[in-house]
């Protein structure tokens, strides 16, 4: 392969994009060197409506190959989640419960196995080999399928169900990083940030009190930078 691949001969790789900050970064890193094909799934959270904006925009943004929204609004109906159910209510964050290994409601049961399950099914049928996953383990809420671990296991899982010939890898570019790393190096890439919604409760100024929007905004105090989205209250 030429030194400088041109775009065509560039590898495609499927990214899970939700529109968040650790996904912006992560497909910003996989446009590097990968053709993208961007898959976004509406789960019937809280969020759905700014959260896909921010996948079109970043999408936009990023010259993305193809796009693929997919509805898994099945995790509403099954529930357990704040994020799904409106009658569980999304707490202020927590952190030192988090650091004590408490999953919070905002927890929902098993997610990346299913956002993972429908890109592996996408990368076999285009031919890609990698999968790009948002993934961090630090500076996390504690959610369990945010781990190398739970990765790790996945790709024995797709090398198993797959067709022979087929090779997909998994890839958690982040997930050894602290938030405001994730930031540093988003801006070194000139990610789109400003295009990225964190909140778990709004849809409009994001609330600034949820686990997400502080650990987000402690990560932009961190850097010494401001985060450019809007907050209804920056705590």
């Amino acid at each position: 392969m030429p030194e400088n691949p041109t775009e065509n001969e560039r590898p495609l790789a499927v990214v899970l994009l939700s529109g968040g900050m650790d996904s912006c970064v992560t497909a910003t890193l996989a446009a590097r060197g990968h053709r993208l094909a961007v898959l976004h799934s509406s789960y019937g959270q809280r969020t759905e409506k700014r959260e896909r904006r921010a996948f079109e925009e970043i999408a936009r943004f990023l010259g993305a190959e193809r796009k693929l929204r997919i509805d898994q609004r099945y995790l509403t109906a099954i529930g357990g989640s704040a994020l799904t159910d409106s009658s569980i209510e999304v707490p202020d964050a927590d952190l030192v419960a988090a650091r004590q290994g408490e999953i919070p409601v905002t927890y929902v049961p098993f997610r990346n196995a299913h956002f993972l399950a429908a890109a592996v099914s996408w990368a076999e049928v285009l031919g890609a080999g990698v999968i790009f996953i948002g993934a961090v383990e630090q500076d996390s809420s504690g959610y369990p399928d945010c781990r190398p671990a739970y990765y790790e296991a996945f790709n024995r899982v797709i090398a198993t169900g797959t067709r022979p010939e087929t090779s997909i890898e998994i890839s958690t570019p982040l997930i050894g990083l602290s938030k405001a790393e994730i930031i540093a190096q988003g801006a070194g890439l000139k990610a789109p940030l400003h295009l990225t919604w964190s909140c778990y409760r709004s849809e409009d100024a994001a609330c600034g009190s949820c686990d997400s929007c502080v650990l987000r905004l402690r990560a932009f105090e961190q850097t010494g930078m401001r985060d450019p989205i809007r907050y209804a209250v920056r705590g």
